[in-house]
């Protein structure tokens, strides 16, 4: 099992795919990766050589800020936006959507999926 970053990367996935395991790395960053290494796309994780492997986990860790690091960079991000007091910050503080979504409706997501109006809400069964 190849482990890249602190993540397992699942076997019977082609390598492509399962790439986009770690946090930070996407469909066109794995394909970018492959490319510049010389690894086919379409090999299968399990039959990977242990020396591609090891070839993309440095390329990986060196080049690309990924897991833990770009988690800590986007928190810090958020930080500073909540501090300086700008638009986006109010509403990361609020737990509003953030880049321009309606509010009136579709946006149970981001606040938890809070159901404020008195038809909208589950109904109760009573306990007999």
């Amino acid at each position: 099992m190849l482990r890249i970053a602190g993540v397992n990367i699942p076997d019977e996935k082609r390598i492509e795919i399962s790439l986009t395991y770690i946090y930070g790395i996407g469909p066109k960053t794995a394909s970018k990766i492959l490319d510049e290494l010389g690894i086919s796309k379409q090999t299968r994780t399990k039959d990977i050589s242990e020396t591609d492997g090891n070839k993309i986990r440095e390329y990986v860790e060196k080049t690309i800020r990924v897991e833990g690091e770009l988690k800590h960079e986007v928190r810090t991000n958020i930080k500073r936006l909540k501090e300086v007091g700008c638009y986006r910050g109010i509403r990361h503080q609020k737990g509003l959507p953030v880049r321009g979504q309606r509010t009136k409706t579709n946006n149970r997501t981001v606040r938890g999926n809070v159901r404020r109006t008195m038809g909208s809400g589950r109904v109760k069964t009573e306990k007999t």
